[in-house]
């Protein structure tokens, strides 16, 4: 069985992951049989929808993870993602655990091991740490999740993982905290990925035959304008919801719940020009699909997406901020089609590099 270590660092887009910032990471990989370029991540960008997809090497319309937050038109309920039940697909942890291999999910954000770990070997997450595991593996007790210190101590985790445990197939995560707080050429950026890096040699060298794949669930940009299209909606007296697939408890790091997409669910469909022409007027609105449109751009599932999705402009959110917007050089988010070229880093690679063409092309490979 092969062995297989996959970081999945939150919200790393191409700009932070580079040679000048991981040396040893671009070394391994251009000497030990494996590439580095870029890849597409799954619509719409957030964390949930592609652990879903990279886990599984399926699009959405297979997993039917299509955000961090649901909402039921038929009950009106709505809620965070944050148990199992909601994934759909096999994952690779899974397939793995029947091939009688042993697993490891690490995170940081409870919520991944919550949604996609069940039945893993060996859960650990910073939010939650199980005492006997820390114990295990020999680890001082967690910092706190909203830190730059929890990367470092989850690549720590994995370390100790391999060094104790020797998993057959790991899977290892960050938050998004850093990202979203600083542009790629900030110091705090580049100590996260130099410490990475540092990792990622020391797991090399215990375990020189490995496969390490590096990737990310989304990228990250700076955003100047976020607009409450939900208030919109209803000063004009529409009756649309609008569910953000972004929307998560992590408000540390979008404190307006604000990113680049959103569903539109209209309860009056004789209301559906209104509705079109208002979006159409709103230059902070791109591109508007209807379900059936962004189903088949992006492979989601149609009846599970509202009656249409919008995306922001490259500089804009849609959030919950007072009134109609907000104008600020505070905020660093995603979700929208700007953020989906994300890093691929492969050491010791099960196929070629011309072979990938999204993150879950890693697993697609491994099956």
């Amino acid at each position: 069985m092969r062995k297989v270590l996959i970081f999945v660092i939150d919200g790393c887009a191409p700009e932070y992951l580079t040679e000048k910032t991981a040396p040893d990471i671009f070394r391994l990989a251009k000497q030990d049989g494996g590439f580095v370029k870029t890849v597409q991540a799954a619509v719409p960008t957030v964390t949930n929808v592609n652990h879903a997809c990279i886990l599984s090497g399926a699009f959405p319309e297979d997993t039917h993870v299509i955000g961090n937050y649901y909402y039921n038109r038929q009950t009106g309920e709505q809620g965070f993602i944050e148990s199992h039940g909601f994934m759909k697909a096999p994952t690779i942890l899974q397939r793995y655990q029947a091939a009688g291999g042993k697993t490891a999910l690490l995170t940081v954000k409870g919520k991944v091991l919550e949604v996609f770990g069940e039945g893993v070997h060996l859960g650990l997450s910073v939010q939650n740490p199980d005492p006997s595991l820390l114990e295990k593996l020999e680890l001082a007790p967690p910092p706190q999740v909203q830190s730059p210190d929890s990367s470092r101590w989850i690549f720590h985790a994995a370390y100790q993982c391999i060094k104790k445990e020797s998993p057959d197939l790991v899977y290892c995560t960050t938050n998004d905290f850093v990202m979203h707080h600083y542009g790629p050429d900030a110091p705090q950026a580049k100590e996260q990925i130099c410490t990475l890096n540092h990792y990622v040699q020391k797991i090399h060298n215990l375990d020189p035959d490995r496969e390490i794949y590096i990737t990310a669930d989304h990228g990250m940009n700076q955003k100047t304008t976020i607009i409450n299209l939900q208030n919109i909606f209803d000063e004009a007296c529409l009756p649309v919801v609008c569910v953000p697939p972004l929307k998560d408890r992590y408000i540390e790091n979008h404190i307006y719940q604000e990113g680049g997409a959103l569903y539109l669910y209209l309860s009056n469909r004789k209301k559906e020009g209104s509705v079109l022409k208002l979006l159409a007027d709103l230059p902070v609105v791109e591109r508007t699909l209807s379900s059936e449109e962004a189903a088949r751009l992006y492979r989601l599932p149609e009846g599970e997406i509202g009656d249409y999705m919008v995306f922001a402009a490259k500089d804009c959110a849609f959030g919950e901020v007072e009134g109609r917007q907000l104008h600020t050089n505070q905020v660093r988010t995603h979700g929208s089609l700007y953020e989906r070229t994300v890093p691929l880093v492969a050491i010791n690679s099960a196929a070629p590099a011309g072979q990938y063409f999204y993150s879950r092309d890693i697993v697609r490979h491994l099956l």
